[in-house]
Order: C-alpha cells, then structure tokens, then sequence
C-alpha cells in the first residue's frame, strides 16, 4: 500500500502542472467560440479546423530553456518529439512541422540541427520551413506541427463519461536522460520503425472508436495530465494508485511527475479496454485499467483501504479549460 498524501502533494506542487494555471486567463482573451471551422481548441493537445471530411490538427510546442542551455541536441530532437505525440494524441497523422530558431551561439544551432534531424528520421515527418533569428541575447527552439485526423476518428480531451474505464498505456523501456530527469525517454535508443509504429497505433485506437478520450502523457506526468483530461471534461474520477505501471526499481513519486515518451491516458466503454491494451502490448508498451470516470468534480487516489483528495476542480486549476470555470 502506498503512502498518497506524499504523492498528492507532489503532483499539485510539481512545475508541470503549476505553469498550466494561468491557460484559462490567455484563452478568455482569444476566444475561439464564433470561429465556425474550430472544432476544438483549448484544453486540447491539438486546435481541430474543419477542411473537408478531415480535421486539420494543428499544434505547437517549446522546449524549456534550461534544456537548450544544458543538452542543445535533446532540445532539437524533443522539440519534434512532443509535437508528434499532440498529434497522435487526437487519432491523427502528423503531416509536417515548422521551427523558429533564435540563435546567439552557432555551436548551439548546429546541435539543435542536428537533433531535429535526429528526430525527423525518427518519427518520419518532415520539416518543411521555418524562422531563426540569428545574432539573439538568448537561444531557443519552437516547432508547429499539422497533422490531419477523419472527422469521424477525431479524438478529444473533454469527452469523458461518467463509468468509463481509466487506462494508462506507457513504454516502460526506457531512462532519464541527464538533463531532463523528468523526461523518460523511450525513443532516442529505439527502432525507428517501433517508434513509428507506437505512434501509428493511436490512429487504430481512433479508427476503430475505442475511446471516449485520450491525451498524451506530457509536463503534468501521468496523474496530472489525467486530470487534464477531467477537468475539461467536467468529471471526476478515482485511480488506484498501485495499477499504474511502472518500471522495476523506479521510484513511484518520480515516475508518476514524468513526461513519458510514449504514454497515453485513454477514458473508454469498458468493453473497449483490453483492445486498447492489446493493441500497445503489440508495439512494446504496458497498459493497465487504473481507474473510473465518476460524474463528480473530484479525482481521487487510493492504495488499499487509503484515498486522498488531489484535485477538487469546484476550486482547484490544472488548466482552469473546463465547465467549472465558464
């Protein structure tokens, strides 16, 4: 049985979840309600524009600035890595991406070059354009991505209902690179074709319907960005704590605060949950039922006989994206 109250305020004090607060106060400024060809938008990993029989999923990422600082190489590759997964997230194939680089050493820009190279090979989608700013003060990189997804597969974060089935789906092969202790890294050392193939399966997953929402597993860990997902959805829902995968040895408050780097969190028809679990066990990944979806405005944990509250969202703020803060 696991101690929760350690846990619990692990994950409401952790920088990943902490710099989401303030989402809602951006999103009230730049409302996207009378736009009739945004299907989806915030609270999403990805904005859904209608185009045709598709959805254009279009998203964009930043990569921290310790991380270019400290691992430039890392920095180019994971700036690809998370755009992908936003797109995967919502059932969809990513098409291509475009960077901004700003740039004040030239030793730097080659290593971000050279890890977004990396990382196209990787994934196998291209980056056709983009923007550096040469001669700046400081060095970044950030990476837009589209992708496309059939408007009947399409894939949300505020879908959940009350009694599905909670499955966390994670690649329990992998390590902490040095400068990213939060990061579990399961690709850079990987097949390229298992790689793609993970990714592709969420396509199934959403051609198939198997679930009523899904999200990457990103900054607020696996609890976190589960929470999310329910708060954009207007629900509730209790994990049990020690159903969660995790790797041998690896320690629980850690793993749990990780952005994994190829991790869902799925809410489903419980008829659908051991297809989900099927379908990643075939491309290496572990998945596990871990909890339900419940009507209330709570996510609770539970060890055994123990629970504790982490998230009343009445009061509490991951992204503030949801019915309890219009």
């Amino acid at each position: 049985m696991m101690e929760l109250k350690p846990l619990a305020e692990a994950i409401r004090a952790f920088p990943g979840i902490t710099r989401k607060n303030t989402i809602h106060e951006i999103v009230k400024l730049l409302p996207t309600n009378s736009f009739v060809n945004v299907a989806a938008s915030e609270g999403e990993d990805a904005a859904a524009i209608e185009f045709g029989d598709d959805y254009i999923l279009f998203a964009t990422d930043g990569i921290m600035e310790s991380l270019v600082k400290n691992d430039p190489f890392l920095a180019g590759y994971y700036a690809v890595l998370v755009n992908v997964n936003d797109i995967a997230a919502m059932g969809g194939k990513p098409l291509a991406m475009v960077d901004v680089m700003s740039i004040k050493e030239d030793r730097v820009c080659s290593l971000i070059l050279k890890g977004m190279e990396a990382a196209v090979k990787k994934f196998n989608v291209p980056i056709v354009g983009g923007h550096t700013h040469p001669d700046c003060m400081y060095q970044a990189i950030d990476i837009s991505i589209i992708g496309s997804v059939p408007k009947t597969d399409l894939i949300r974060s505020d879908s959940a209902k009350t009694g599905d089935d909670i499955v966390f789906v994670m690649d329990l092969d992998g390590f902490y690179p040095e400068f990213i202790p939060y990061a579990w890294d399961t690709t850079t050392k990987k097949d390229d074709v298992l790689v793609q193939k993970q990714m592709d399966t969420m396509c199934v997953v959403a051609s198939e319907h198997l679930a009523h929402s899904a999200k990457d597993m990103s900054n607020p860990g696996c609890i976190g960005t589960l929470g999310m997902l329910l708060e954009s959805s207007g629900k509730g829902g209790i994990v049990d704590v020690d159903k969660i995968p995790v790797p041998e040895g690896e320690d629980f408050i850690h793993w749990a605060l990780a952005y994994q780097g190829c991790g869902f969190v799925f809410v489903c028809d419980p008829a659908n949950s051991e297809r989900i679990i099927e379908l990643f066990s075939q491309v290496g990944c572990d998945g596990a039922v871990v909890g339900k979806v419940t009507d209330g405005p709570i996510l609770k944990l539970v060890s055994g006989d123990s629970e504790e509250v982490l998230f009343d969202f009445t009061k509490d703020i991951i992204t503030g994206c949801g019915p309890y803060r219009k």
